[in-house]
């Protein structure tokens, strides 16, 4: 299977770290809610690196979960900015 994006590892990790943790059907409707035509096949997709991520997701992404674009795509700090 190709790695088609840096984030899914993080987004699994950011939504199973919330309290209580997200499913993957919540994190889809949290980013239906921001515009975002994403549902929770795709969401597995993303997790699994199979579906890449665009710059617009990826921010909305971060949102929908509290953490920062940075941080999904590697970096220490995992609060949003």
């Amino acid at each position: 299977m190709p790695n088609r994006n840096l984030v899914g590892p993080r987004v699994r990790e950011a939504r199973l770290k919330l309290q209580p943790p997200l499913t993957q059907a919540e994190l889809a409707a949290r980013m239906q809610i921001s515009g975002f035509r994403l549902g929770r096949v795709a969401i597995s997709k993303i997790e699994v690196r199979y579906r890449e991520v665009d710059d617009r997701e990826l921010v909305a992404l971060a949102a929908a979960l509290g953490v920062s674009a940075a941080w999904l795509l590697g970096e220490d700090a995992q609060t949003s900015e």
